[in-house]
């Protein structure tokens, strides 16, 4: 009790905020709780839905393929359920501290997960892909590759080379001074017109390319704050030890820069896996762009299925990037051990 009243109640004005908060979370939920559950339709059709006064949840169990798989085959979705399913395994050998072999785990994960999931999910065409699916793709593959080219922005802004640095500097801020939303028309309508007569790139791809140079240059200052970070001492101890740059990097400077950044890097994810909502604008079908999509089917018409969608879009979002947050926290913890 002692602990959570320092945490509510540690002075006046937080005491005060909580309150207000407090009344304004009681005052709220009889209404959620009346439209989420009370009035709610859990079994039937649109008719039910029609004439209920809160949720139409049979709308989302009969559009939740789709809201998964986009316009998948029904009859492949095993490819894309069993790259889910190597997906899972694969980052819980990495984040459950007692499963052993981590490195191998990691390298596994790096390089050979990612050509069988395009191995078995290339077999139908990405204009059929949608829902989580995209969501995700776009996401993952935007993540792991704006990670390592933020690292090699920060240190090409850090560099001793006047060309190496200016050159990190205007990546940059070129990238991070336009928007998302910016970048990707760029990369689904301008990248063409650039390419030689006959060339061309899918949009989904084109789409990972720009979501990843968004990304990396993002992180890129993160990890510029974390480099900066680190003591004078610890490059001079390296150098004593007759470490090149890159061994130095590599093994002395890079870990603890990193470590200090977890929380920042972690937030760019989660902004980063929000954001993927924006490529609706360029008509990819993500997990939003799917919910909205099975909103104008006039089968469905209801008045609480539109709020009953976004909800459920709502707590899936929330799902993942609160999965993520609780497990930098527990990096963080582990780290201070």
């Amino acid at each position: 009790m002692e602990r959570l009243r320092n945490i509510l109640f540690p002075n006046r004005l937080n005491g005060a905020i909580t309150i207000a908060i407090l009344a304004l979370v009681l005052s709220a939920a009889p209404g959620v709780l009346r439209f989420l559950v009370l009035d709610a339709v859990f079994t039937g059709g649109v008719e039910a839905c029609r004439a209920a006064d809160g949720a139409c949840w049979p709308f989302i169990g009969a559009k939740l393929g789709q809201f998964i798989y986009g316009y998948y085959p029904d009859d492949e979705r095993w490819r894309v359920d069993l790259v889910f399913l190597l997906g899972v395994a694969g980052l819980a050998g990495l984040m459950i501290p007692r499963v052993p072999k981590k490195r191998l785990i990691a390298i596994i994960m790096a390089s050979a997960y990612p050509i069988l999931a395009l191995w078995l999910l290339a077999a139908v065409p990405t204009k059929l892909w949608g829902g989580l699916l995209v969501t995700l793709i776009v996401s993952a593959a935007g993540t792991a590759g704006a990670f390592p080219l933020g690292i090699l922005l920060a240190l090409g802004r850090r560099s001793a080379l006047p060309v190496i640095r200016y050159v990190s500097i205007a990546f940059i801020e070129l990238w991070r001074g336009v928007p998302l939303v910016t970048v990707l028309f760029m990369a689904s309508v301008m990248l063409p017109l650039f390419l030689p007569e006959g060339v061309t790139f899918d949009l989904l791809l084109r789409c990972i390319i720009g979501v990843t140079l968004f990304a990396g240059a993002n992180m890129a200052e993160i990890i510029r704050g974390g480099l900066q970070a680190i003591p004078r001492g610890q490059y001079e101890a390296a150098s004593a030890l007759g470490l090149g740059y890159w061994q130095s990097m590599g093994l002395v400077i890079l870990p603890q820069a990193l470590r200090l950044v977890i929380p920042g890097l972690v937030g760019s994810i989660i902004a980063l896996f929000k954001d993927t909502t924006l490529v609706l604008i360029v008509g990819l079908a993500d997990f939003l762009g799917v919910i909205q999509r099975n909103l104008n089917d006039p089968a469905w018409s209801a008045p609480g299925t539109a709020a009953t969608a976004y909800v459920f879009a709502a707590l899936i979002f929330w799902l993942f990037c609160f999965g993520l947050s609780r497990y930098a926290k527990s990096l963080e913890r582990e780290e201070r051990r």
